[in-house]
């Protein structure tokens, strides 16, 4: 059962979210002004920076599980056949996160004996 991306992949997705919403924060540009003039305007500013990364590393940290993609469907839950297959499609539900929305790939199965449909185990 694979992972659905590697190590580095998710490793440059998180970098590149944190570094577009540090730039967000601290602009990189010495003439870009700073937003905020008080600790509670940094605290929010941090807060979103905590709500565009936190959920970027949830997404990706699923993503790693070694079970994160099945390759056969198992059996089926409603009638315990094993003539059950793989959809081509797959969906990303979001679930709530503290820091906010993470979607997580989710693949679906159907069987053919009862016609039941069903997500594989998730991460």
């Amino acid at each position: 059962m694979p992972a659905r991306t590697t190590r580095q992949q998710a490793r440059e997705r998180i970098l590149k979210t944190m570094t577009e919403a540090l730039d967000r924060m601290i602009p990189p540009d010495e003439a870009a002004p700073l937003r905020g003039s008080t600790f509670r305007d940094w605290e929010d500013q941090a807060a979103e920076v905590r709500r565009a990364v936190l959920p970027t590393l949830l997404e990706e940290r699923a993503a790693l599980e070694e079970n994160a993609r099945v390759e056969g469907g198992g059996r089926c839950p409603h009638c315990g056949s094993d003539r059950v297959y793989l959809e081509k499609q797959e969906t990303a539900p979001e679930v709530t996160s503290p820091d906010g929305p993470v979607a997580l790939a989710r693949q679906h199965c159907r069987c053919r004996a009862c016609g039941g449909s069903f997500s594989p185990p998730e991460p």
